[in-house]
């Protein structure tokens, strides 16, 4: 049974930045690749990143490119997701989850809340 553990998000003011974590249970980590997603209400989960098992391969999307850095640390079985620059746009419920471009597992963490306010 994966889990994800999302921590990091919080309030910040647009401008600012965020650091978000995602530790993974599970043997197999350092050789899958990881994601982040965020949801907005009422709508689906999007890829906002991706980082393959050896951190050579990462993609972004258009939104977040030059401003968020997708790495990971597998001695720590952890992704993280550096955000500069944020924008009132980024505010959603971020996740992780196994996978390049898709989700893996069905199954998911509680997630982090990002909110970019002033």
């Amino acid at each position: 049974q994966v889990q994800f553990v999302e921590s990091g998000g919080g309030l910040v003011q647009p401008g600012g930045s965020l650091r978000l974590s995602c530790t993974a249970s599970g043997p197999a980590f350092a050789s899958s690749a990881m994601s982040w997603f965020r949801q907005y209400p009422g709508t689906e989960r999007e890829l906002v990143a991706g980082i393959s098992g050896d951190a050579y391969g990462r993609n972004y999307m258009d939104p977040v490119v030059g401003r968020f850095t997708i790495s990971r640390d597998n001695g720590k079985n952890t992704v993280y997701l550096d955000m500069r620059d944020l924008k009132p746009e980024d505010t959603a419920v971020y996740y992780c989850n196994a996978g390049y471009y898709r989700p893996t597992f069905d199954s998911w963490g509680q997630g982090t809340q990002v909110v970019v306010s002033s």
